[in-house]
């Protein structure tokens, strides 16, 4: 990979588990590009970004994040390459019996955080980031599927990723939380982060057009960069 490079996959094929769901990819991501991953449910979307995440093993084919090399990758590794990595699930997975403030310090001092008042600090910093810092003191049963989703967020840029990878960010929230969540990514794409964001949100997808993977009969095709000219919905009926 040249040094630009981030994610590379080359002739890979990805499982669920057991189960081929994608064969003969071919990507290549470039630091601090957008990239929606579309297409029906089971055809890859959330497949591929466990394996970027080494949620996921790749048997077959090379791929690389950042100098990861996704095969055969050890335990020490993966957790090096989380480091590097945000995820944002689309059920959150937040520690329901500790407030916000609490799962997020969590993560810090898992990540190898020790200084207390760094700790502290950092916390400070993503919540305000996020918009969240007056819910800090909440538990996650407290908030609304939006609030938690600012909150994933946080946790995703806590150890300052590079790369964003979401999964279906927006599925569960209404058509103006999703909005506002979109928002949340393009700015941090605007900062440099590359997001690599799994969706069913075409409404999304027509506000911030970017480079788009479609999912479909067990590939991935790049559509290149989609412009507001391009008719999205013809895009969707060849390929979905």
């Amino acid at each position: 990979m040249d040094k630009n490079t981030v994610i590379q996959l080359l002739d890979s094929s990805i499982y669920q588990y057991e189960n081929l769901v994608l064969s003969e990819v071919n990507i290549e991501v470039k630091a601090g590009e957008f990239i929606y991953v579309i297409g029906k449910v089971g055809t890859g979307k959330s497949s591929l970004i466990k394996t970027l995440n080494a949620e996921l093993p790749l048997y077959f084919g090379t791929g690389r994040v950042f100098d990861f090399d996704l095969v055969g990758i050890k335990s020490r590794e993966v957790a090096q390459l989380r480091r590097k990595l945000g995820v944002v699930f689309q059920d959150f997975r937040l520690l329901t019996d500790r407030n916000v403030h609490a799962n997020l310090s969590f993560v810090l001092k898992a990540t190898g955080w020790k200084n207390k008042f760094e700790i502290e600090q950092r916390v400070n910093e993503v919540l305000e980031r996020v918009g969240m810092s007056h819910k800090k003191e909440k538990f996650p049963y407290q908030l609304s599927g939006g609030e938690q989703q600012r909150v994933v967020i946080a946790r995703a840029i806590l150890n300052h990723a590079d790369i964003i990878l979401a999964d279906e960010p927006t599925g569960n929230l209404d058509p103006e939380t999703s909005e506002e969540i979109l928002e949340l990514f393009i700015q941090l794409n605007n900062e440099g982060k590359t997001i690599l964001m799994a969706t069913h949100d075409y409404a999304a997808i027509a506000r911030k057009p970017a480079r788009t993977w479609v999912c479909a009969n067990g590939k991935l095709n790049d559509s290149a960069k989609i412009t507001e000219e391009l008719a999205f919905e013809n895009l969707l009926e060849k390929n979905v």
